[in-house]
């Protein structure tokens, strides 16, 4: 899948470079997009595999929310059909829940969803043009550090392992005159997961595999030509 989802982003890619700078229209074959965009992960751990902290009967996490500046590339092989890449970089950290609740387990990890998705799209007859799609992700994660209380139970380090997943995409594309510009508004559900490995100098004393499974809501403008 690692290769596939490479392979897809280079031909996306290539056929945006090797396309003609031409002015824009509501059909052209390329269409950028600059949105705003909510993360809504989940976060809570699905599976405890090694405890070695002891942590207490209830234990749950919960990631926070995020609200970040996206950017998407489109190319339209027809009417119908277009592949779609998106660039992002989200950041978050980890709380405590349950008998948890009010902690601090993980500060400061960011994530890139490196997403490609294959889009239907519905020609309507009008401006208003709805699509779905889906495709491959891989979540590139780094910059974890241990929050308050993963330190104060012993941890020095902790990583969080990257993952692929799949993602489910639906929105509607609203032209703007016949010059290119239009309003965009998108919804796609990720389905991730991530494992947490926490360590107190060299030895592993947690580790906890966790659904990330966000909800990623984004809302602009785009311009196609």
């Amino acid at each position: 899948m690692k290769k596939t989802l490479a392979m897809a982003a280079i031909a996306a890619a290539t056929a945006l470079a090797s396309t003609p700078v031409q002015a824009g229209s509501p059909d052209g074959k390329i269409q950028v997009k600059v949105l705003g965009t909510a993360v809504l992960p989940d976060g809570k751990i699905d599976k405890l595999k090694r405890d070695d902290l002891n942590l207490p009967t209830g234990s749950q996490t919960k990631a926070n929310d995020n609200y970040v500046p996206t950017l998407a590339a489109e190319y339209f092989f027809n009417k119908s059909f277009s592949v779609e890449t998106i660039c992002c970089f989200t950041q978050h950290h980890v709380n405590g829940s349950g008998a948890l609740e009010g902690t601090r387990i993980v500060n400061h990890v960011l994530i890139l969803p490196a997403t490609v998705t294959l889009k239907a799209h519905l020609d309507t007859g009008s401006p208003i043009k709805p699509y779905i799609g889906a495709g491959p992700t891989l979540f590139v994660i780094f910059g974890e550090k241990p929050g308050e209380t993963a330190r104060a139970l012993g941890a020095t380090s902790l990583k969080m392992s990257n993952e692929l997943g799949v993602a489910l995409q639906g929105g509607v594309d609203v032209a703007l005159g016949d010059g290119g510009f239009g309003l965009s508004l998108d919804a796609k559900k990720y389905w991730v997961n991530t494992t947490l490995h926490v360590k107190a100098g060299e030895a592993e004393v947690l580790t906890t595999k966790h659904k990330l499974d966000p909800w990623v809501l984004s809302a602009g403008v785009s311009y196609r030509f």
